[in-house]
């Protein structure tokens, strides 16, 4: 039988590359289509688009380098966690439109793999393993 658990840092590693990327990739895309994203919040009817643009911004980009490093890795990915459920509901509730589903299905999805980080933190291949062991048992 493989054991499987002599690979969880490797899989915490690769997990969060994969996982900060899609945070840096759509943060990077906010920046560089600034007007048409924020047309597209305006048009979602929040008030404000140009600031909740830069706010999903800061996030996004914020949240992704974070957690690429594995820094304060459980609260990061329980403060995306809630982000990216907010912009579920904002952004992709239109639940009869199969294509708006998939959107929120995939949300769904990325908040379910926020939760497992909160829950299994970053792995020893992190910022936050390279603190003191005490301050590692309160993350």
């Amino acid at each position: 039988m493989i054991d499987l658990a002599k690979y969880g840092d490797h899989a915490a590693l690769v997990g969060r590359i994969l996982y900060a990327s899609m945070f840096l990739l759509f943060g990077y895309g906010k920046i560089t289509a600034f007007a048409g994203t924020t047309s597209y919040m305006g048009s979602l009817g929040l008030p404000a688009p140009s600031l909740f643009t830069l706010l999903a911004i800061i996030i996004e980009i914020g949240g992704g380098l974070l957690m690429l490093v594995g820094y304060e890795t459980r609260l990061i990915a329980l403060g995306l966690a809630i982000y990216v459920l907010v912009s579920a509901f904002i952004g992709h509730f239109q639940l009869s439109d199969f294509n708006q589903f998939q959107h929120f299905m995939k949300n769904m999805a990325i908040v379910g793999g926020s939760l497992a980080f909160g829950a299994s933190g970053a792995g020893a291949y992190s910022f936050d393993a390279r603190r003191s062991p005490q301050a590692r048992s309160l993350a």
